[in-house]
């Protein structure tokens, strides 16, 4: 094994806008699929394919409550490395101002937890 290529890994498979943004509206607590899409704005295969690479690098975790998927962190110093980074950007004098992370009920979100009556995907 070769740490560097596993450290590498680990952040290839952050490496992606989508992904990181999972990843910050995370960071804030669990969400099920119908929150994410809502909030990012694309479509639930998109975003599957996004929860499925958090997932296979150990990012993320799932958990089942009837048809409802939710996803959580799996590491509680992930939003610190996010953090860190966003510190790294404004040293390097890149004012960056991130989106503001909706709590719930998300606006538009179809699950009965958000006062919608659609089931979660």
């Amino acid at each position: 094994m070769n740490p560097y290529r596993e450290q590498a890994s680990l952040i290839k498979a952050m490496a992606h806008p989508t992904r990181l943004h999972i990843l910050d509206i995370l960071s804030r607590g669990e969400a099920c699929v119908c929150h994410l899409t809502t909030i990012l704005k694309h479509r639930q295969p998109n975003i599957s394919q996004h929860l499925m690479v958090l997932r296979e690098a150990g990012l993320v975790r799932d958990r089942r409550d009837g048809i409802v998927v939710y996803y959580r962190l799996a590491d509680d110093r992930t939003p610190q490395v996010i953090v860190l980074t966003r510190e790294i950007l404004r040293s390097r004098g890149f004012e960056v101002e991130f989106p503001p992370i909706p709590t719930l009920p998300v606006k538009g979100c179809p699950c009965p937890k958000c006062g919608g009556e659609g089931p979660c995907i």
